[in-house]
């Protein structure tokens, strides 16, 4: 390293040793002395000899580095004048009453730096819990026995040969095939209601219930979502300015007396009928006709989140909401991420054919379109028939993690866990004793390697009791034996 003053410029620093070019150490270092103000606008800079000359460098980085800042805008030249710093740059004093002598600096009173309100309405502490991929992840299928080698054969079919058509830009709605495999499937197991023109692939079911925000509500919109309740609806809700209303849930599902009692003229509702989250629980006959009706008569709009109806231990899927509606006030929001795996990136919602221009153009706004690659080939893994033997295959495994996780906790924890909702889906709720903090439970267990969601994070008020969401999904027989003895000694610590 060796500093070098030229004749009227500040130190110039260069390190021969260094892996940058020299030409980009003195470019940069430019820039950085124009824009801290140790070079001000119209100040003369050497000739590119005489500083190769100073510097003791070749002179062909020194006008490397001119010709860039040229390009920049950093530099000009005047006849007679030789090169200077651009006169155009704007600057501001340090002080403003100082003498014109006083260095200038560049934005010396710098503004704050602003966030929408909502942005940081959303902010939330650290989840360690995230962290790990360990036992208990909520929403981590069982990925060591996905037909992997099915799926590659079939990636290995398109990428190998890719159509010129899957390269270029697709159609904001998606790949037709999957679109129209997926309402095929809908109609037989789900009973909604749908054609492929009434399809919108998204990236996942978060991305899906952003979009329907931003095609169904202004700002202030009041909406009922569940409490408790999935947090990332509440996020999108948020996103787009709308007001959540938290609506009670208890065994029969959302409350829609109370949510008419809370806010009659609400223009949406979110729910998840057939298997709530994060409760578990089916929403009853009742309920669904009473909702249903509440919308048609107020003129509002039902989100119906599907996210993991295929896995139902106690009979065949509960029949859709979007099945019984008649007036086409359901939005149904689909995702792969449970059933496949989850960096797939391929969900859907199925909307009324009214709105089908809307979210059209609410797609097409977002991020274009879905890789198409990865469109084609779950179409053929629909088509061909992997899917629904995955799915047979899955329900029976999960079934069997479901009661190995059901026996740990009885034989570990039965004094301390009150186990609900674990009759579907890839997880259970576990209610823990009477001032137990589940966060301090949760971020205890994470340190120990096993992910453990709180249950209270999921309520807009904070619950009476705390509990935790234990997903069984990704976890073999071993490690939920493990991870429920490991999960014994945080709770213990805690109490």
């Amino acid at each position: 390293m060796r500093r070098i003053t030229a004749s009227f410029l500040p130190p110039i620093a260069l390190d021969a040793a260094s892996g940058v070019p020299m030409h980009r150490q003195l470019s940069e270092w430019f820039r950085r002395a124009i824009v801290d103000g140790r070079l001000r606008p119209g100040q003369r800079v050497p000739s590119s000899r005489s500083l190769a000359s100073e510097l003791k460098v070749s002179r062909i980085p020194v006008l490397s580095a001119y010709e860039q800042l040229y390009a920049e805008g950093y530099l000009e030249t005047f006849v007679g004048a030789g090169t200077c710093i651009a006169r155009s740059i704007p600057v501001e004093r340090s002080a403003g009453t100082a003498p014109q002598s006083t260095p200038l600096r560049i934005a010396a009173h710098a503004a704050p730096r602003r966030i929408s309100r909502r942005s940081a309405s959303m902010r939330e502490p650290a989840q360690t819990w995230l962290d790990s991929q360990g036992a208990f992840r909520i929403g981590l299928p069982a990925i060591d026995h996905f037909p992997l080698g099915v799926w590659s054969r079939l990636v290995n079919r398109h990428a190998r040969k890719q159509a010129t058509d899957m390269m270029v830009y697709g159609d904001p709605m998606g790949y037709l095939p999957l679109r129209e495999a997926i309402a095929e499937y809908l109609n037989t197991v789900r009973a909604v209601r749908c054609d492929a023109s009434q399809i919108v692939m998204t990236t996942g079911s978060q991305q899906g219930l952003q979009i329907c925000a931003h095609v169904l509500l202004d700002p202030g919109a009041p909406v009922w979502v569940e409490e408790p309740g999935y947090p990332g609806a509440r996020q999108a809700l948020m996103m787009v300015g709308a007001k959540p209303v938290p609506v009670p849930v208890d065994h029969e599902g959302l409350n829609v007396m109370a949510g008419i009692r809370r806010s009659r003229g609400a223009h949406a509702a979110y729910v998840t009928p057939s298997h709530q989250f994060p409760l578990g629980t089916t929403m009853s006959a009742t309920r669904r006709m009473q909702l249903l009706n509440w919308a048609t008569r107020s003129g509002a709009w039902i989100i119906e989140d599907d996210y993991d109806s295929e896995y139902r231990f106690g009979g065949q899927p509960i029949t859709s909401l979007q099945g019984l509606d008649t007036d086409g006030r359901v939005i149904y929001v689909g995702t792969f991420s449970k059933v496949v795996f989850p960096a797939l990136r391929l969900g859907y919602v199925v909307v009324p054919r009214d709105l089908v221009p809307a979210f059209y153009d609410a797609r097409n706004a977002t991020d274009t379109f879905c890789a198409t690659l990865y469109q084609v080939v779950m179409a053929d893994f629909i088509r061909e028939g992997h899917f629904a033997r995955h799915i047979r295959r899955m329900r029976t495994l999960y079934m069997e993690r479901r009661a190995a996780l059901l026996e740990a906790i009885g034989k570990y924890l039965g004094d301390q866990l009150e186990v609900i909702g674990a009759e579907a889906g890839m997880q259970l709720v576990a209610l823990l004793p009477p001032g137990i903090d589940d966060v301090a439970v949760s971020r205890k267990a994470a340190d120990l390697g096993i992910s453990v969601r709180p249950l209270s994070p999921c309520y807009a008020n904070p619950p009476a009791r705390g509990g935790l969401i234990l997903g069984y999904g990704g976890a073999g027989v071993r490690e939920i034996q493990d991870g429920v003895r490991k999960l014994r000694s945080c709770i213990r610590k805690d109490a």
